[in-house]
């Protein structure tokens, strides 16, 4: 994947201006974080990207996780890989999953603490837990960028640090739009501050502090 760019784009909304106009560029290996207070307009941002860069491979986590609740944890996590398999192999991993895709999507779940829920439905777990595999299937979909939409939100200390973990390591770029901001100073490179539908803030991360970002909250 080559850079990346956004330029002069817009977002609207009941008529009126949201987002931009605003420029800009995400160079491969490079981890972005997008900060501010909710409706600053990250989200709009992180929909443009998609829509974007759909193209050059970037796979989506958004905050709404979008998991299927009948169906179980091992499938939800699937879907990420649907694109890779022949239909006629889709609709018979979901009637008897294959042990090779078993194998793969396991260690995702022991990894991210959630492999004893494999096989149960989605629309039985936490909130935490149901943000731990929508983690699991964005690092199995194997895209070239993430753009994550609040990735930890539902995750205190420890585990929100092992999905930060696990997802950046997955995915050397990537946009992950974030509250917490001393996770965002340590999982990322980059920290772009929204305000208002524009950019106030676009620094290295190692420049910063979590008082200079909470300005932005």
């Amino acid at each position: 994947m080559t850079s990346l760019a956004l330029t002069d784009v817009v977002a609207n909304y009941g008529g009126a201006r949201v987002l931009g106009p605003l420029n800009l560029t995400l160079a491969h290996g490079e981890r972005v974080a997008l900060v501010g207070r909710s409706g600053a307009g990250k989200s709009t941002l992180l929909s443009i990207m998609q829509q974007h860069w759909q193209a050059s491979g970037a796979a989506l986590m958004p905050q709404e996780l979008g998991l299927v609740p009948s169906l179980s944890v091992f499938h939800n996590v699937y879907m990420g890989g649907l694109a890779r398999r022949p239909s006629w192999y889709n609709l018979a991993s979901l009637v008897r999953p294959f042990r090779r895709d078993i194998d793969a999507i396991t260690p995702l779940l022991e990894r991210l603490g959630i492999a004893d829920k494999c096989w149960a439905a989605a629309g039985e777990l936490s909130g935490g837990q149901s943000q731990r595999v929508a983690a699991a299937r964005a690092i199995y979909q194997q895209g070239d960028l993430l753009l994550a939409d609040e990735p930890v939100s539902a995750l205190d200390g420890p585990l929100a640090e092992l999905v930060m973990a696990a997802l950046t390591e997955a995915y050397p770029t990537a946009v992950l739009a974030m509250h917490d901001v001393e996770l965002a100073l340590r999982f990322t490179d980059r920290v772009v501050g929204i305000a208002d539908g524009a950019i106030a803030l676009d620094e290295p991360s190692r420049r910063l502090s979590v008082q200079d970002l909470l300005v932005l909250y």
